[in-house]
């Protein structure tokens, strides 16, 4: 007896947390106040506990939050970045930032489930970092980093068989992220032989899906100020008038003031972390190598544009620039970013996604870039050009027409001066 009154003192408190823990994480949790404060703060927050979950999501969704989604753009919040011109001046919409560096087509697939009611037939930014389109695409530890399982298991329990379908649940099988546990690996190859899952597995998923739904509404709210302080400063930065000619002349002494330190239109900050002394020497001539045209990244965008499809949303895409001064020294071939730019624009406009902002050609303009491949200053006030008419005007509504083809490897690895002819 004594020793078992020995084992419950070492051992109960530890079972007592356990079992209290998992009746936490049981409790209908989701259904948390979400104030106005949280949501501007999570818009701007970039935190992984946001993307990964849907709660904040969907509330922000709810109201005049837009999806702006992207990579590492998103952090270069300058003055003129379109969250600070939102909140400046007010306007009828928010940016709501989704993604980060690392986060590509794959991971912005599965960040919109758990969102579809909420974003139907609504407006979407969508920027296109040529950049995703490497050689191998996606890498698995940066899709692992953005991966959420809460949202594998939403698709899963809503997917019906097709072409995307089945490709969506091969792509996850190819990551490390799929084989998480035996029932998700076991489910996800039924899906992609175009079976439906077992009901024990279904059950499984239901019960797993109600635990990461509580721990989302338990921890999405956590670090979400890392930004917004960074919005309130820019915004103190800029003019009264929500004017483009004034807000161009800000643009420009702006950049002027941030460029000072070195020739190539790089932030001194950014120039002076990453690139001065012999950083800068060893990156002479160490792109010529890079193309952008043929990627497996193409079809994971088709599957992302399948969803775009799915919600009926009206998305606008931007191509964005890459510093042609950097472009020289590194040997980067702007004219293979012509290219990447038109095989794009040919796969989104053959399928009826007709809002394009290619901006590839700008990429000699002085102060569009902030660094080497990311929009600032003059960039981002001419992507508003296009931003704010697109979400404050009525536009028509897109009809859509999906083609499987944009699936293959024939078309991962197409040249683009070879569109016209599929």
């Amino acid at each position: 007896m004594k020793s078992t009154k020995k084992l419950w003192l070492i051992f109960g408190p530890v079972i007592i947390a356990a079992v209290l823990v998992w009746g936490i994480l049981l409790l209908p949790l989701n259904h948390r106040r979400v104030t106005n404060t949280d949501l501007k703060r999570s818009a701007v927050s970039l935190s992984t506990n946001v993307y990964h979950g849907t709660m904040l999501k969907q509330a922000a969704f709810s109201k005049n939050y837009v999806p702006f989604m992207g990579s590492s753009e998103l952090l270069r919040m300058d003055p003129l970045h379109p969250s600070v011109l939102a909140a400046k001046y007010h306007r009828s919409y928010q940016p709501f930032l989704l993604g980060s560096a690392g986060s590509q087509s794959l991971n912005h697939f599965f960040a919109l489930q758990g969102v579809h009611r909420q974003l139907q037939g609504k407006k979407i930014v969508f920027i296109i970092s040529p950049q995703w389109f490497t050689k191998h695409g996606q890498t698995p530890d940066a899709f692992g980093y953005f991966y959420s399982p809460l949202q594998a298991i939403d698709w899963l329990l809503t997917a019906k068989d097709s072409a995307s379908t089945r490709y969506a649940a091969n792509r996850l099988l190819s990551m490390p992220s799929g084989q998480s546990s035996s029932v998700m690996t076991n489910a996800l190859q039924k899906v992609a032989d175009g079976q439906e899952i077992s009901h024990s597995e279904q059950l499984f998923l239901e019960y797993r899906r109600r635990m990461l739904r509580n721990e989302d509404a338990l921890f999405s709210k956590i670090k979400l100020d890392r930004h917004w302080e960074r919005v309130k400063k820019g915004e103190r930065q800029l003019p009264t008038k929500d004017s483009n000619q004034i807000l161009t002349t800000t643009a420009i002494q702006l950049a002027q003031k941030h460029t000072s330190n070195n020739d190539l239109g790089i932030d001194n900050h950014f120039y002076a972390q990453r690139l001065r002394g012999s950083r800068i020497n060893a990156l002479r001539g160490s792109q010529k190598h890079f193309d952008y045209r043929y990627s497996p990244e193409y079809s994971d965008l088709e599957l992302l544009l399948s969803e775009f499809k799915q919600m009926h949303t009206n998305v606008l895409f931007v191509i964005p620039p890459i510093n042609q001064k950097w472009s020289r020294y590194t040997g980067l071939s702007l004219p293979m970013l012509k290219q990447t730019a038109s095989k794009l624009k040919y796969q989104l406009n053959s399928q009826g996604f007709n809002h394009i902002l290619d901006m590839t050609s700008d990429s000699r303009d002085d102060y569009m870039m902030e660094d080497t491949i990311h929009l600032g200053w003059l960039g981002w006030l001419k992507m508003d050009e296009a931003v704010k008419p697109f979400l404050t005007q009525p536009q028509a509504q897109p009809h859509y027409h999906l083609k499987s083809y944009f699936y293959t490897k024939n078309w991962q690895q197409a040249l683009p001066q070879k569109e016209g002819s599929h």
